[in-house]
């Protein structure tokens, strides 16, 4: 296939907080390349990921949810997924079909058309909702006259995930790829391995805390064998939060270590050997420097 020949576009998803817009971005390339947990607000940063039909590359766009945001770290986030928003080609906007229009999605609604985007209205979670309620809500999009087409999926379960991608794949314009054909997303390993351990903080604490924390891959050592020995540090704002993410007698970082360290090998491929440390530093997030690391906007 010649340049000539390919097509490529850039496809944001847009949406409130758990929606389900890191779910669709691994269902739509065929891999995990977000991490998705229950709690909001799990994506911090713009994340790449890839898909190839034919030949149409789509890069797809995973953006943090957009909300009423209060904390400087909240603020970067929301400006990252308008810029996301802004820098397309297509606009996925996902809606969670239980919910309908809420205020988040109000308030994503007024600002595509204060911007004048028009974009692909995505209903989520269908799985979970009635069809004369979907065919209702699918009626509401419609009237907004902001979007060009409505598609109802399950990105959990896969449903009406192959259209959706069919659909996106006739709309992106003419254009050289961009990725080769066998990558699947621009985040590096040491972002991805801090990633996947931030998941699983996300999933073994609660209330609160894993959002006082981030995580830092410091030393990343690969080994003739194909191993790789990663070193990471899980930063939390006071010493009682380190108590916590310890755990009595460490056993509640031991699990995290072991749930991180036995995904990393089976996404990989490749033995991992890791090391998880917990430090405090008090105002972690409103460090310039780990906005710039994630790619966000510190003056947002």
């Amino acid at each position: 296939m010649t340049a000539g020949e390919q097509r490529c576009g850039f496809i944001v998803l847009l949406g409130a907080p758990n929606v389900g817009k890191s779910t669709l971005l691994n269902a739509m390339v065929g891999a995990k390349v977000s991490i998705v947990t229950p709690k909001v607000q799990t994506t911090r940063t713009r994340i790449l990921g890839v898909s190839i039909v034919k030949n149409a590359q789509m890069v797809f766009v995973d953006t943090p949810g957009i909300f009423e945001p209060k904390k400087r770290l909240e603020r970067s986030m929301v400006s990252a997924a308008w810029d996301g928003a802004s820098n397309s080609d297509i606009v996925l906007f996902l809606v969670d079909a239980r919910t309908g229009i809420d205020r988040n999605a109000r308030r994503i609604i007024n600002g595509l058309k204060k911007g004048h985007r028009k974009a692909v209205c995505v209903l989520n979670k269908i799985d979970s909702v009635k069809r004369t309620s979907l065919l209702g809500i699918a009626d509401q999009m419609a009237a907004e006259a902001l979007f060009s087409d409505v598609f109802m999926i399950s990105a959990l379960k896969g449903d009406g995930i192959e259209d959706l991608k069919i659909a996106i794949a006739e709309r992106i314009p003419d254009e050289p790829w961009h990725f080769p054909e066998d990558q699947l997303s621009d985040m590096n390993d040491r972002l991805f391995a801090a990633e996947i351990t931030r998941e699983k903080l996300y999933l073994n604490l609660y209330q609160e805390l894993p959002y006082a924390l981030t995580v830092e891959t410091e030393t990343w050592e690969p080994f003739e064998n194909g191993a790789v020995k990663v070193k990471q540090v899980i930063f939390v704002e006071r010493a009682s939060q380190k108590s916590i993410v310890l755990g009595k007698g460490g056993e509640k970082i031991k699990r995290i270590r072991t749930l991180a360290q036995d995904e990393l090998r089976n996404i990989w491929g490749r033995d991992v050997h890791l090391f998880l440390f917990v430090k405090v530093r008090e105002n972690w997030s409103d460090d310039p420097d780990r906005y710039r690391d994630w790619g966000l906007d510190f003056s947002a």
